[in-house]
């Protein structure tokens, strides 16, 4: 299975050049890590930052640079700083050509709950109803099972919802997995676990066309 630095890791091959991307928190602050330097790229966070590079060396870190997950970060030359209501203007206005998000569940139609659990105390979605319901392009970055070993990958979500229909592809530690009008398609696998046991750990129902490949990492 994949660490949460080979998720990010995976997830940073389906950014292109010239994109704009919006990082949630959790998992999606570290594809910034691994996008290519021959890319050109402009990462944005909801708290109002423009051209985010990696996470700082330790000892080189500033407070007062942070991402929407208050994690320290550094800037690329060039990079711009804004107010939250200019910020969510970018993201109202489709101006994010992707948008990278974490997920509590996500089902096969493309649905995502990502910011309650009834019962525990929260201070509110954020951004999260603003990215799902004005991006066109949405990746899940996520762990496959709970704790208890049961698949967060579902015919229909039981949290409640963030956005419906809404997410194009999910990455997590077991596999790649792609939304579509006929359903979830399976594309590939984590190295050395099976089509089997991918299937075994994922509620919703799987779409396999032909031989899975294995992730590959450079």
């Amino acid at each position: 299975m994949l660490t949460k630095e080979q998720i990010a890791q995976r997830i940073s091959k389906e950014v292109k050049d010239g994109y704009y991307v919006n990082l949630g928190i959790g998992i999606p602050t570290l594809v910034a890590n691994y996008v290519s330097q021959d890319l050109a790229v402009e990462f944005q966070s909801e708290n109002g930052v423009l051209g985010m590079g990696p996470f700082p060396f330790e000892g080189e870190e500033d407070a007062d640079l942070i991402n929407a997950g208050k994690q320290t970060i550094t800037t690329l030359p060039g990079a711009s700083f804004f107010d939250s209501a200019f910020s969510f203007g970018m993201i109202r206005s489709q101006k994010v050509d992707l948008t990278i998000l974490g997920a509590m569940e996500v089902s096969e139609t493309g649905d995502i709950a990502n910011w309650k659990i009834p019962g525990k105390m929260v201070k509110g979605m954020g951004g999260a109803m603003d990215l799902v319901a004005s991006a066109e392009n949405i990746i899940v970055a996520m762990m496959h099972t709970n704790k208890a070993g049961e698949s967060k990958v579902l015919k229909k979500c039981s949290l409640p919802l963030t956005g419906v229909g809404c997410v194009k592809k999910i990455v997590s530690n077991l596999a790649v997995m792609e939304v579509t009008p006929e359903g979830l398609v399976l594309l590939e696998r984590a190295p050395g676990v099976s089509v089997e046991e991918v299937v075994k750990s994922t509620q919703a129902q799987l779409i396999i066309n032909g031989e899975v490949p294995e992730m590959q990492f450079d």
